[in-house]
């Protein structure tokens, strides 16, 4: 085994070698500081349209509390708790169209993305950055599937260009894929 193991070792470098080398630019690098860390495991990466891109550092950096990493004047880059979230300009005609869905009672709008956020104290950290900068709330703050593996608290509102958000905490957070029927409604 041990021979085993350092031909293949003594394979891999060889093909290494002849691997094409990436010039390094030394004295034209871009200079740049670390922010935030990626989420663990494999974080995921979205990306929206927004009318302007100062209103959206405005809600996305501010009001979220969202740190803001890579930026040009068309888009940005920002780290929602590890994962990454990118505002493309798109100008002020663009509009999505919504639909909605009954979950629990609620007319749930579709598209929509956010965070199941990892403790309850987190998840309310949120929903009282939109009460404190007078966002509505498309489904206000509540409980849902109360007694079912699902509970969770959850609340939906727009970003200043009209995307969902839905941000909830899992009163169980193992049982983010509990997996059993789900009444109607």
């Amino acid at each position: 085994m041990v021979l085993f193991m350092r031909r293949l070792t003594a394979s891999i470098a060889s093909q290494a070698a002849r691997l094409p080398r990436l010039s390094r630019r030394s004295s034209n690098a871009t200079a740049y500081e670390t922010r935030a860390q990626p989420a663990p495991g494999v974080p995921f990466h979205v990306a929206i349209p927004v009318h302007n891109i100062d209103v959206a550092k405005q809600f996305y950096g501010e009001t979220l509390g969202l740190e803001e990493g890579r930026s040009s004047t068309k888009w940005q880059d920002y780290a929602m708790h590890g994962h990454q979230v990118v505002v493309h300009w798109v100008g002020e005609e663009y509009r999505a169209q919504d639909y909605v869905n009954p979950v629990d009672g609620d007319e749930v709008p579709v598209p929509h993305f956010g965070l199941q956020m990892p403790t309850y104290e987190l998840w309310k950290d949120v929903v009282d950055r939109v009460k404190a900068a007078g966002i509505p709330f498309i489904i206000e703050p509540t409980l849902r599937f109360e007694g079912a593996p699902g509970e969770q608290w959850t609340c939906f509102f727009k970003d200043p260009s009209g995307n969902n958000l839905e941000f909830k905490h899992m009163s169980k957070p193992q049982n983010l894929f509990a997996k059993y029927n789900v009444a109607e409604g």
